[in-house]
């Protein structure tokens, strides 16, 4: 064989090696991605609060007359009867009226007695022709006079024995005193409050509630509340009261379940939970892994038209244990990539794999 058909020959097989290389070098093939199709559903969390056990009837117990106290037998947490004193004012002003009144009173009874004995005089001497007219009718009138302002000395004897009745503080019912504004030897001006009294009864689990949980209206079903050192003591009840207005201190609103059959464990101010859910909203809930960033934003990768992803800005409602709730920026139906992001640009081509069936990049 000669040198030029030995080249031809080794020519012919380089042309068929380059040949299959070109068939070798294809498409690279597209890389595969998990996906998810998104549906919502009606989030609703779950919320506990905490929150302390109060009388229904809870009222401020004040004097109705200003003084000074001189005594006081009653203190914080003690259990009282109805018209059970709890304190006393100094009474030397109030009984000085009340000696005063009853001066009064004696001069006008003795102003009524002789004004009655004048007027009598008068009624034997007018049919004799004894006495004028006049006088007869002076007589009346002064009687009559007197007679009024007995009655009036009197109503004031009654109104200053009254004012000196006031000079002690009763329980107006059975309860528990749960707080104390003044001492002894203070000086407290009328209605001012001394004691806080917590009516023996019903009891109310009290709880502050953020107004945002509280969109919806209460509902009828019952509520469980526990003990917060001893979640097996618990008590049902339901929702009484909802304050109309927000606290401008703390932004809660305040919430009252009336409690039924409260166990003996259950005392006044002891702190107590209870656990419900928020108003359902419309969300999408996605796994941890189908959560990136758009530079500092929370996102996702939609798969879009031509199987084409797209770096989508959302707004996360809620982090949950291995998973996240999407309160905004994905609509039901959409394929969002949940595994296989990692080197993923916008406007490229990707493989969709059911997440469902365990798919994922390689």
């Amino acid at each position: 064989m000669t040198l030029r058909r030995l080249l031809s020959v080794v020519c012919l097989g380089l042309l068929f090696m380059l040949s299959g290389c070109e068939q070798e070098v294809s498409s690279p093939e597209l890389p595969r991605v998990g996906v998810l199709q998104v549906e919502p559903t009606d989030f609703a969390a779950k919320v506990t609060l905490t929150g302390d056990v109060q009388a229904r009837v809870q009222t401020d117990l004040s004097f109705r007359v200003g003084g000074k106290i001189i005594s006081r037998s009653v203190d914080v947490g003690d259990h009282v009867k109805a018209n059970q004193v709890l304190a006393r004012l100094d009474p030397k002003d109030l009984q000085n009226n009340v000696d005063t009144a009853k001066a009064e009173v004696f001069a006008e009874q003795a102003r009524v007695t002789q004004t009655s004995a004048a007027f009598v005089r008068q009624q034997k001497l007018l049919p004799k022709g004894y006495t004028s007219q006049s006088e007869y009718d002076a007589a009346q009138a002064a009687l009559r006079g007197s007679q009024s302002a007995l009655k009036a000395a009197q109503a004031q004897l009654a109104n200053a024995k009254e004012q000196l009745g006031y000079t002690a503080l009763v329980s107006e019912a059975d309860g528990v005193i749960t707080a104390r504004q003044a001492e002894v030897g203070q000086v407290v001006q009328a209605t001012m409050p001394i004691f806080s009294l917590a009516v023996d009864g019903d009891r109310d689990a009290v709880f502050n509630v953020y107004e945002s949980l509280l969109i919806a209206p209460p509902s009828d079903e019952g509520v469980i509340v526990s003990l917060l050192d001893d979640p097996k003591v618990k008590a049902e009840g339901k929702v009484r009261e909802i304050t109309p207005t927000v606290s401008a201190e703390s932004g809660t609103v305040q919430v009252k379940v009336a409690l039924h059959n409260v166990p003996a464990g259950m005392q006044l101010g002891s702190p107590v939970t209870a656990t419900g859910r928020t108003q359902g909203r419309a969300s999408i809930e996605l796994p941890w892994s189908a959560l990136t960033k758009a530079l500092k934003e929370p996102a996702v990768w939609v798969v879009g038209e031509g199987d084409k992803v797209e770096l989508r800005k959302v707004q996360v409602g809620r982090y949950l244990t291995g998973k996240v709730v999407i309160a905004d920026g994905i609509k039901g139906g959409e394929t969002v990539v949940v595994s296989g992001a990692q080197l993923l640009h916008p406007g490229m081509q990707v493989k969709k794999v059911d997440a469902k069936d365990g798919g994922a990049a390689p």
